[in-house]
């Protein structure tokens, strides 16, 4: 097995373990992102005269088998390949020898890397945005089917003024939308190609199009110049964990309340039996462990996004081994907020909210009555509040 870096030294077992670290498993998700970077790799060295027709038939090909394959499980990354870059380069020369070698012109690992994960956060965000919309879509058949409960409306968890279950879920739904359309707005920076970046300082006396792999790969513009690369990586990162973060937060926000709601003191809502648990020790015990969960992973989102702009605060420019460190981190938190993503629409699909069980406090209408007086005796509202207050600590 030969290493893309490789000098014919010997490595110790242990620094390969130590700076491989969890990127052959992670890059599993990878590889067909990386597999058709390099499709456009080689499509550009051809059309630039730096690959023969011939030899670019093979290269297209085999890429097109072995992506093929990884998608059906016949082979997957392992520790001694690192990455999946050195386990595509090395597969791709194990088939059509030498040639294989030829694909590496004009490009660095560097660039190879971000290109594939720029092109895979593009389709996760997209993935992430359908799944903000079916819980916002779950929240608003909710408000369909008991909006016209009332509910009572919390300041300083105290019934302040009168609410409805539609207000209540609708208010979640839009809010929810809105971190949709701010998964969208990362797009800004994973739309731009880095390749014909390569090791950060572009290609001296390879004449590479970048403008050609840009069209091949549909990102919207080709970052420049070519030292802004590196100087941007954890950057899209970043901004797709934070916009993750502000999801994880209306949804654990979301759940705070329907656990609140779920306790014997309040009894408003009836959760679907699917999605609670039992006590190992307690016969009559349904726990609701899923909203619990919901409610505990906005930490993991926000832990995610802290973990990669400590990552790269204090980096020097160019590129440093330190930035493999992003992925753990950004890939937990992608998955922690599909997996939510993927269980709540259901979820809330079962929750029923208890009309026979919710009362509003008499007081919870005291707003409402000195917003009257301000218009049937056309007082200034700072008396009508007074008079409602004295009103209510003294009633008659």
């Amino acid at each position: 097995m030969t290493r893309l870096w490789d000098k014919g030294t010997p490595l110790d077992e242990r620094v390969l373990a130590y700076t491989a670290g969890d990127d052959y498993v992670l890059d599993n998700r990878l590889v067909e992102y990386d597999v058709r970077a390099s499709i456009a790799h080689a499509e550009m060295l051809g059309e630039q005269g730096l690959l023969s027709a011939a030899d670019l038939a093979a290269i297209v090909g085999a890429l097109g088998a072995i992506g093929e394959e990884h998608a059906r499980g016949v082979w997957r990354i392992t520790l001694e390949q690192e990455d999946c870059q050195t386990a595509i380069e090395n597969l791709l020369t194990a088939r059509i020898g030498a040639t294989g070698g030829r694909l590496h012109a004009g490009r660095s690992r560097n660039d190879q890397v971000l290109a594939a994960l720029r092109l895979y956060l593009s389709d996760a965000a997209q993935t992430l945005h359908a799944g903000a919309i079916a819980v916002a879509e779950a929240l608003e058949a909710l408000a369909i089917r008991d909006g016209s409960i009332e509910l009572p409306g919390y300041t300083h968890m105290q019934q302040a003024m009168p609410s409805t279950v539609a207000l209540w879920a609708l208010g979640f739904a839009a809010e929810i939308r809105d971190d949709a359309a701010g998964l969208q707005l990362t797009q800004r920076r994973t739309s731009k190609n880095p390749l014909g970046s390569a090791a950060g300082y572009g290609t001296p006396n390879l004449d590479v199009s970048r403008e050609s792999t840009r069209r091949r790969l549909g990102f919207t513009v080709t970052q420049e110049p070519v030292t802004a690369v590196q100087l941007s990586r954890g950057k899209a990162e970043a901004h797709l964990l934070f916009e993750i973060t502000l999801l994880t937060q209306d949804m654990g926000r979301l759940a705070a309340d329907l656990l609140l709601f779920y306790t014997q003191e309040y009894r408003f809502v009836s959760l679907p039996a699917g999605f609670t648990t039992g006590s190992s020790i307690m016969p009559q015990k349904r726990n609701p462990d899923v909203f619990e969960l919901m409610r505990g992973r906005s930490s993991v989102a926000q832990a995610a996004l802290n973990e990669v702009l400590n990552i790269t605060q204090k980096l020097t420019s160019g590129y440093h081994r330190d930035l493999q460190l992003i992925k753990p981190p950004l890939f937990r938190g992608i998955d922690s907020c599909l997996q939510t993503l993927d269980i709540l629409p259901s979820a809330l699909a079962g929750v029923r909210f208890n009309r026979d069980n919710i009362r509003l406090d008499p007081s919870i209408h005291a707003a409402a009555e000195a917003n009257a007086l301000v218009t049937k005796e056309n007082i200034p509202f700072r008396e009508a509040y007074k008079r409602v207050g004295a009103k209510l600590k003294d009633p008659k």
